[in-house]
């Protein structure tokens, strides 16, 4: 496993979420992304809604991920998740997913998220709290 993560989900493959080829369908690890996102963002003390109740939110600019391995139903992938930047209106999640029991890498990738004024739509800078809340998470 990587050391620069501190933080990471477990995600269990449900049999909806593999193809006919038998392993997890391409488009679901964009979902153990989210899915691992949120969960790291309550684990840091910042959740989804303070940024809602600050009146802001945030919208995925961009997302990429690069396939390393397969995962198959039933496994128990770890979603590794750490913020590899911090911008002024944006910030970026890093991923890295691995099998639970051999620890095989399945799949690597980012998002990056830009702050919005939850009215207006316009990007805003990111909330301090959030800043101090991932500093204190990983440093």
């Amino acid at each position: 496993m990587e050391n620069r993560f501190k933080f990471f989900a477990p995600v269990q493959v449900r049999y909806v979420e593999t193809d006919l080829q038998g392993h997890v369908f391409f488009g679901h690890y964009f979902t153990y992304f989210d899915i691992g996102l949120i969960e790291y963002l309550r684990a840091v003390g910042y959740n989804y809604n303070d940024f809602l109740s600050e009146g802001l939110d945030f919208f995925y600019a961009q997302a990429d991920c690069q396939y390393k391995g397969r995962a198959f139903f039933d496994e128990t992938l770890h979603v590794h998740v750490r913020v590899s930047n911090r911008g002024n209106t944006s910030f970026t999640f890093e991923f890295s997913i691995f099998e639970e029991t051999a620890g095989r890498p399945i799949a690597e990738g980012h998002i990056v998220a830009v702050a919005i004024d939850k009215h207006t739509r316009d990007p805003v800078r990111v909330p301090e709290r959030f800043r101090k809340a991932i500093a204190q998470h990983q440093e």
